[in-house]
């Protein structure tokens, strides 16, 4: 007879201790992600920057990076780490970011693509992303150089070289070529 494994809360995933391992909740369980490689952190601290650049001098919103948790999913919990996220003030006012993991969907996710990532699981993140209510996810794929942009009711939108990469509605007035996050 199986017995049936006992699916984690966000709650209970957010006071475990150091496993020593990167990880995320998934559907209640917990699963090891790989450590990203340099470049990916790279990337990621680009885009971070061309983005809380203009978010801050508009006086926009929040970003962060370095995987901040997103609770994507209840019942069962699901938290992601997303690589860079925008936050507008207009849906969390000028307080600071809580402790606890976001359960309010984010402006505008970035995902950075590392080498051993399969794009059926980031597309499947994408998807998640876009479910929970994020207007657009922005895939950067560092071999390509490439900015793939995310909505759930339009077409994606591949961006590359001098071509711009911008979210009129969810950071107004930003603009830059899709390579300046590969810098």
């Amino acid at each position: 007879m199986a017995t049936a494994t006992k699916l984690m809360t966000a709650e209970e995933y957010a006071r475990l201790p150091d496993l020593g391992v990167p990880t995320e909740l998934v559907r209640g369980e917990v699963i090891e992600v790989n450590i990203p490689k340099p470049r990916h952190g790279e990337v990621c601290n680009t885009a971070g920057w061309l983005l809380k650049s203009h978010a801050k001098l508009h006086n926009l919103g929040r970003v962060t990076s370095n995987d901040a948790g997103i609770l994507t999913e209840r019942d069962p919990d699901t938290v992601r780490g997303g690589d860079v996220w925008f936050i507008s003030h207009a849906k969390l006012g000028e307080n600071m970011l809580s402790q606890d993991y976001l359960e309010i969907p984010p402006d505008i996710i970035v995902e950075v693509k590392s080498v051993f990532d399969r794009w059926s699981e980031i597309l499947g993140k994408v998807a998640e992303y876009l479910e929970m209510g994020v207007p657009v996810v922005c895939v950067l794929d560092p071999e390509t150089e490439t900015a793939r942009l995310y909505y759930a009711d339009d077409p994606e939108v591949i961006r590359s070289g001098n071509e711009a990469v911008e979210f009129p509605e969810q950071l107004p007035g930003f603009s830059a070529p899709a390579s300046a996050f590969f810098e």
